[in-house]
């Protein structure tokens, strides 16, 4: 897969997706959103990766939101596969949340805008000393009236999710560490060290568990969409059954199934 606006890599069970606009301190157009997508959903499918990993390139900026510099009236300018990059942005979000396995943020700067919502969404985030984190929105003249709020609040607590957005104020890594909006906070030059640490450890544990534990996160929160997930995650184990076998078996012999032998379970 060829990209232009992000990097791509998969090795030993770990796909690492990184912005790469180390220029506009990895802001987003329209391009790149596409190109996450393309990313996360070949993560999702392929069945050798385990962990996947979001960052933006450099050591300045994970991520600041869309590019204002291509922002007008009406929104962003440019579309790619029919979808402006705002209707783009709501679809990474929720492939975060429901990509079958933990997505952790790497948070190498500034993780601002929609930058810290895609922070927000990852399953874990950690970050160097040196991040920085905030929402711009009603700086700029913009909202996430999504995942962006209600995630943020499920992790900050309602009051604190309030002042983030309602102010627009800068935390430091450390700061967002005590509120809860990341787990872990390392030097620099350990980042990687520490990233590579909890992939490792999240590869050891079941997948399906993970799987599951996800969906059942979300489960509550996400109503019918959250329980459909939590079905299909079961659903996915339950067609490798010798059970759900034999009602296709069944059909397909034109018979009628024999489910008796499978009531005892």
């Amino acid at each position: 897969m060829k990209f232009k606006e992000i990097l791509y890599s998969k090795k030993e069970g770990v796909a690492r997706v990184t912005i790469n606009r180390p220029e506009k301190y990895n802001a987003c157009t329209p391009v790149t959103i596409y190109e996450l997508t393309q990313a996360l959903t070949d993560a999702w499918v392929d069945t050798s990766v385990g962990v996947v990993v979001l960052t933006g390139a450099g050591d300045r900026a994970f991520c600041t939101g869309g590019d204002q510099s291509i922002r007008a009236k009406g929104g962003y300018i440019g579309k790619v596969a029919s979808l402006p990059l705002e209707v783009g942005w709501q679809q990474v979000s929720l492939l975060i949340r429901t990509i079958p396995k933990p997505v952790i943020a790497r948070v190498n700067g500034f993780a601002i805008g929609g930058g810290n919502v895609f922070q927000v969404v990852c399953d874990l985030s950690i970050a160097s000393e040196t991040a920085q984190f905030g929402q711009a929105g009603p700086r700029v003249g913009s909202f996430d009236p999504g995942y962006g709020t209600g995630d943020l609040a499920r992790a900050v607590g309602m009051k604190k999710a309030k002042e983030i957005w309602y102010l627009c104020r800068r935390y430091s890594a450390r700061e967002a560490l005590a509120m809860g909006l990341v787990n872990a906070v390392v030097p620099m030059d350990k980042l990687d060290k520490e990233v590579d640490l909890w992939c490792q450890e999240l590869l050891e544990k079941s997948p399906t568990a993970l799987k599951m534990l996800k969906y059942s996160f979300h489960g509550e929160t996400d109503g019918v969409m959250g329980i459909s997930n939590l079905g299909v995650g079961g659903l996915s184990m339950f067609y490798q059954t010798a059970e759900s076998l034999e009602g296709k078996t069944a059909f397909m012999e034109k018979r009628k199934p024999d489910y008796a032998k499978y009531r005892s379970r």
